[in-house]
């Protein structure tokens, strides 16, 4: 109050403006700052003002899966590289609207790509299998989840965790590049998926993922140490990692587990009995009884779709993408060959893994054919394309490929032991990509007719799925 009459009494002098008493005065605040956050933090000022007008408009779902909303936000907690480096990582989650249901979450060093995202589809559609050091009340037989009627359906739930299995019929997305991306969307495609973007500058679109990610913030982030908050304002002093990427997800999967699916909800009220507030598993139990359940079974094939694409010509070199030189004997008959896709330019379909970028798997019409990097036996480890791209620029432009994969091999090697800080950062994130990336890559598929069970093994015939026969157990 002293200061506003300063203020006055400079710009208008003494006495000229007749100012109200104190009472007076900040009762006057408080009605013109009503409902705009004037005097609070900035980031709850801004999040207000980008609040549309209007009234909102309920996200309804009646069966799972019917509609999944798909967010990724930096989570609170500081996580450590490899060489000791507290960073900020993203965190992806995928909500089933129906069921409130977190189907799969995955943590990343922070620059999530869209492969990740991808694969995160895929982490829906299998059972969360049990870990060794989980407790027994996290299985799926310890729930409240119909488990004999599920494995009955799908023998992949004997040893797995109290998380539902969600096919999603429609995600909504924002207009971040990861989901806008030409891999997520043919990801969607391949898997079956309709994709409904969001409203530009519109988050009550997808309000039910965005208040999951606050949820998960409050209910888990805060009590996990390194802890950041979500502004300096709510920072302490000495905020310091004490987590890698592998050991935060791995926690984060089992709180989701034993935590947020059976904590009750209070949007999953049963409409019967208002009083009652059901868990995510107890609403998921209710609704599969009604809409069913069919086990989606994903190939070693699906996951290389789900990989991004570059379209490439198989020359007397072989296969050539962002400077790097892929060849093997098995290119030999479609070297300068035409692959017959004229919106491609007759290019070859060439899929690749950006966390591991020393192989690539080509498409042709005899099946799929993995071709190593040529320079591969002078690098000791894997490595991403970020690392490459860093390797590139210490090289120079004049570099020889040899060269590059000389420093490449001297960053994965003895980057922490020489001045390069910035050669150590990008060493320990390739690191950290690949140890939470965990690529779901299965084993070619055998011939047709031979057998892949191991001596010693009970095989589970897979069958038909009778739509009426199943209708009529669960009745």
């Amino acid at each position: 109050m002293r200061r506003v009459v300063k203020r006055v009494e400079q710009i208008h002098g003494p006495g000229v403006v007749p100012l109200p008493g104190r009472t007076a005065f900040y009762q006057l605040v408080d009605r013109l700052s009503e409902g705009r956050h004037t005097f609070g933090s900035a980031v709850t000022r801004r999040q207000m003002a980008n609040r549309p007008a209007g009234p909102f408009t309920p996200t309804f779902a009646y069966r799972p899966g019917e509609q999944v909303q798909i967010d990724s936000t930096p989570i609170d907690v500081m996580v450590l590289l490899d060489d000791g480096l507290p960073v900020r990582a993203d965190l992806t989650l995928a909500v089933d609207v129906a069921t409130r249901t977190i189907g799969a979450a995955v943590l990343r060093p922070v620059g999530t790509k869209a492969v990740d995202a991808a694969l995160l589809l895929a982490k829906m559609l299998v059972p969360e299998p049990m870990r060794p050091g989980w407790a027994n009340a996290l299985r799926l037989s310890a729930s409240r989840m119909p488990y004999a009627r599920l494995v009955d359906i799908d023998a992949r739930m004997r040893e797995a965790a109290a998380r539902p299995v969600i096919v999603p019929d429609q995600i909504v997305i924002d207009h971040g590049r990861v989901f806008v991306s030409q891999t997520f969307v043919r990801a969607c495609e391949r898997l079956g998926i309709s994709v409904q973007p969001a409203r530009k500058g519109t988050p009550t679109d997808k309000g039910v993922v965005e208040a999951t990610n606050a949820a998960v913030k409050t209910l888990f982030a805060q009590h996990v140490a390194g802890y950041t908050g979500g502004n300096p304002t709510l920072r302490g002093r000495d905020v310091t990692g004490e987590w890698t990427i592998g050991e935060l997800q791995d926690l984060l999967d089992e709180w989701l587990i034993a935590g947020w699916q059976h904590r009750p909800h209070d949007d999953l009220r049963d409409p019967h009995q208002p009083r009652r507030i059901l868990t995510p598993n107890e609403k998921y139990a209710t609704l599969v009884a009604a809409a069913g359940y069919l086990p989606l079974t994903l190939t070693g094939e699906d996951y290389l779709e789900l990989l991004p694409v570059s379209w490439r010509r198989i020359t007397d070199e072989g296969i050539r993408i962002d400077n790097r030189t892929y060849d093997d004997a098995a290119l030999n008959p479609y070297r300068r060959q035409r692959s017959g896709i004229t919106a491609r330019q007759n290019r070859w379909e060439v899929h690749y893994d950006p966390y591991d970028v020393s192989q690539v798997h080509m498409r042709t019409p005899d099946g799929w054919i993995t071709v190593a990097w040529t320079h591969l036996p002078m690098v000791s480890a894997p490595f991403a394309d970020f690392t490459w791209r860093h390797a590139r620029r210490l090289a120079g432009t004049a570099a020889t490929e040899a060269e590059i994969a000389r420093i490449l091999d001297g960053l994965l090697t003895r980057a922490q032991q020489g001045p390069d800080r910035a050669g150590a950062r990008v060493t320990a994130r390739t690191r950290a990509g690949q140890a939470a990336h965990r690529p779901l890559l299965p084993e070619p598929a055998p011939p047709e007719g031979a057998s892949t069970a191991r001596p010693g093994t009970e095989v589970v015939a897979f069958g038909v799925f009778d739509a009426d026969a199943e209708a009529e157990k669960w009745l």
